[in-house]
């Protein structure tokens, strides 16, 4: 265990590098000062009403030294057309930000940079009841002045603190490639244990799934490990994105930090990239034959690709499962081409397949298994010289059931890959798309051939960590 001051020393370590000095503080509320003046004065040459909120981490003084993030929300009646809304949005926000560009995400929004700081400039409806948003990102106002009655000095910090714990065990984060923990769910979480190591002492020992629910509503059933119902929409669930593996992750270095307290994990970790000699060393000391389907990516953002990349993934690997050439283990990584990447215990199976049938005395089904490999019934099958019908071998009776050896439809896991049966896994739409277009298959040491481009994925499958 632990010296009893060790904890202690640690955190005030990472607190004074996570803490904005006053200068940064100075520096973010000058800015912010700027820019909301510049869409007042934007917004009062519009034909409607709207104000301007800023919101997230920098609004309620939880963000971390360095970071360089502000988000401002430009609130707009809720009686006006979302046509209008997107129109205005994007007026106030190309001309506060002219160098800006838009994005998209449930509606356009404009981002760029001002002064050193990286801006969102997002329209949103004002509505009074965070449980009726007009779009997704009505909410956030209504978190922040949640939180913003809530968090002192003292709790801000611990937050900061929480969110570089994060950060450093790689499960910070709620977009749809990461899958973990929001800023929001951190502050919450902070709100309900009050302090970094009560928190990690209380999810050291989490048995999911583990429920929260700050405002008592009870109102809302929700399937996920870890479940923090939104204190403003009792029907919604902050942690839903977070993964399985996330809230385990968490777990495992709480229990690593209360045992040896220790900076380094408080510091993300990326591996320095494999070379193809490496992979190739990799694969012939572990004697797999891994394959990897590789496409251009499709043109989408993270928070479409990935969940698409993963039905993917779960397709091939289920199937190249069901047809016994047995995954080990799977990955999906993407840049400028995306990548399926599935180890296997076998490339190659006997021609035959071993399938057993009905037992015998369950006759209806027994005499329909039969029929379907004969053609006949058992009772008439005295009458016939030819006993393979379409099965390799058999049926045959083998204990009290019949049994047949038919032949593989693919004996060869690359050949599988490379066929038309691979569109009936359940792939992405837009990878699916992608791969009628065009994809290769490469199979045991070639892919090696993915390290120019995925040598730091790589490095991440081959040295696996918590």
């Amino acid at each position: 265990m632990a010296d009893a001051d060790e904890p202690g020393r640690v955190l005030a370590t990472i607190r004074r590098r996570v803490t904005p000095d006053d200068t940064e503080r100075a520096a973010m509320r000058d800015a912010v000062a700027r820019l909301s003046d510049r869409i007042r004065s934007e917004v009062s040459g519009l034909p409607v009403d709207a104000d301007v909120v800023q919101v997230g981490s920098t609004a309620r003084g939880t963000w971390l030294a360095g970071d360089r993030d502000i988000d401002l929300f430009v609130r707009f009646p809720p009686d006006l057309g979302r046509e209008r809304l997107e129109r205005y949005g994007l007026a106030v926000g190309n001309a506060v930000l002219p160098e800006g560009h838009e994005e998209y995400a449930e509606h356009p929004y404009v981002t760029g940079t001002f002064e050193g700081f990286d801006v969102d400039l997002v329209p949103c409806y004002d509505v009074d009841d965070a449980a009726a948003p007009q779009s997704a990102v009505d909410r956030t106002p209504h978190h922040n002045a949640y939180l913003g009655q809530r968090l002192d000095d003292g709790t801000a910090g611990e937050v900061r603190v929480f969110k570089q714990f994060l950060k450093g065990i790689g499960v910070y984060g709620s977009d749809l490639r990461t899958r973990g923990f929001s800023g929001y769910l951190a502050e919450l979480l902070m709100l309900e244990y009050g302090g970094f190591e009560p928190l990690l002492e209380a999810a050291a020992g989490w048995h999911p799934p583990v429920a929260f629910d700050p405002e008592n509503h009870a109102t809302e059933s929700h399937d996920d490990p870890l479940v923090m119902v939104d204190p403003t929409d009792p029907t919604r669930n902050v942690a839903a994105v977070c993964s399985a593996a996330n809230v385990a992750r968490l777990q495992h270095y709480a229990r690593a930090f209360l045992k040896h307290p220790q900076p380094d994990l408080f510091e993300p970790h990326d591996p320095d990239p494999v070379d193809a000699a490496a992979v190739r060393r990799h694969i012939e000391r572990r004697g797999t034959v891994p394959v990897a389907v590789v496409f251009d990516a499709p043109g989408i953002v993270d928070d479409q690709l990935y969940p698409q990349l993963r039905k993917s993934l779960s397709g091939v690997r289920d199937e190249l499962d069901r047809r016994g050439f047995e995954a080990i283990r799977a990955a999906t990584f993407a840049d400028d081409r995306a990548v399926l990447f599935v180890e296997l215990t076998h490339r190659r199976l006997p021609r035959i397949e071993r399938h057993e049938g009905p037992p015998v005395h369950v006759r209806e089904h027994a005499e329909g298994f039969y029929a379907a490999y004969t053609g006949e019934s058992p009772e008439t099958a005295g009458d016939r010289d030819d006993r393979t019908g379409a099965a390799a071998y058999g049926p045959f009776v083998d204990g009290d059931q019949y049994v047949v050896e038919r032949e593989r439809s693919f004996a060869d896991a690359a050949a599988f890959l490379r066929s038309a049966e691979l569109f009936g896994v359940g792939l992405g739409a837009r990878v699916e798309t992608r791969l009628q277009e065009e994809y290769e298959v490469l199979v045991g040491t070639a892919v090696a051939d993915l390290c120019p481009e995925f040598g730091r994925a790589l490095a991440d499958y081959f040295h696996p960590r918590p």
